[in-house]
């Protein structure tokens, strides 16, 4: 139960929960305190499945507001600056932030969903479980996903677009005299990501195969392991296009071990622009992403949620498009 679940069950407004909740007296439209009310709504919020969230307390006390990031992993340098530049955002607005990793793994995503919606105001995350189960998780509280398009009214979302920054990179590659390019794909994915159809997309008019993937998991090692992987299958690839830079940069790693001189035997692209990849040799290039906008929408959209957490107007997905970066590795 929502704190709006409580007012339709005791006849009340939102406002009048929220007092008794915070153990105040509940008022009537002349300003009397009504103990008979505070007693109807405290017997509505002991009906199974209610708890008193952070949200509603907030409505009486107006606190600072205190929102929830869910990351995947904070070991990805990915997950790392996108967690930065939300703190920043919602540090300039004076809020506060809890973050939790979830490691990418479902069991500890639902324990966080037990627990998140009673601690803060608003969350913002990755989430891989349904959209019900989120809401239902949740109990309420306006929440942002990131990377994938939300449904319910009650959310927003922030999609990353990369089809214009892959379809330069692949442009960029034809132009350099590559006309086989393989993929290093995400293999967490059940299926091909968007990536590789974005990469499908932008090399058919180029008369480009993509149909040399191999799968690699999203580290620095699983690109080291899935390169060699890759040109054993196909050994007339010249240019690799990786999911991520954290991918990509494993595969600079075992090109070096492989013998093969980047980019003059083998280009490598990346796809997020990570500072990682101006630290690298050669300097990685990529499809940036922009990471620091895509924390500061997300705040954003959390703080126009809030402002009517009871009927937000519905938007459709933000979009965080990416751009060719190139440097030296491509």
């Amino acid at each position: 139960m929502t704190i709006h679940d409580v007012a339709r069950s005791a006849g009340v407004s939102r406002q009048t929960v929220s007092r008794a909740l915070n153990d105040k007296q509940a008022l009537n439209d002349k300003g009397e305190i009504q103990g008979a009310t505070k007693r109807r709504v405290l017997d509505a919020a002991r009906e199974p499945g209610c708890q008193p969230s952070r949200f509603a307390r907030g409505l009486v006390r107006q606190d600072t507001v205190t929102v929830g990031l869910v990351i995947p992993d904070l070991l990805n340098p990915f997950s790392t600056e996108v967690a930065a530049a939300a703190l920043g955002a919602a540090g300039l607005r004076g809020w506060h932030v809890v973050v939790h990793d979830t490691s990418d793994h479902p069991d500890k995503e639902r324990a966080t969903l037990r627990v998140i919606g009673s601690q803060v105001d608003a969350v913002i995350g990755y989430f891989s479980s349904p959209e019900e189960e989120i809401d239902r998780g949740t109990r309420g509280v306006p929440v942002v996903l990131v990377g994938r398009e939300h449904r319910s009214p009650r959310f927003s979302s922030i999609r990353v677009d990369g089809a214009d920054g892959i379809r330069a990179a692949v442009g960029h590659l034809v132009a350099r005299g590559h006309r086989r390019i393989g993929m290093l794909d995400h293999s967490g994915h059940p299926e091909p990501s968007d990536r590789h159809a974005w990469f499908a997309a932008a090399a058919a008019p180029h008369g480009v195969a993509a149909d040399a993937v191999a799968g690699a998991r999203q580290s620095v090692e699983g690109g080291e392991a899935a390169l060699p992987r890759l040109l054993a299958a196909h050994p007339d690839v010249t240019a690799v296009l990786a999911f991520d830079d954290v991918i990509a940069v494993g595969a600079l790693r075992a090109a070096r071990r492989l013998g093969r001189r980047v980019p003059d035997d083998l280009a490598v692209v990346g796809f997020d622009g990570l500072r990682l990849g101006d630290l690298v040799e050669p300097a990685l290039t990529t499809v940036a992403l922009g990471i620091g906008r895509l924390g500061a929408l997300a705040v954003d959209e959390a703080a126009r949620l809030l402002s009517a957490p009871e009927h937000p107007a519905p938007r459709a997905a933000l979009a965080v498009h990416g751009a060719l970066l190139p440097r030296a590795s491509a």
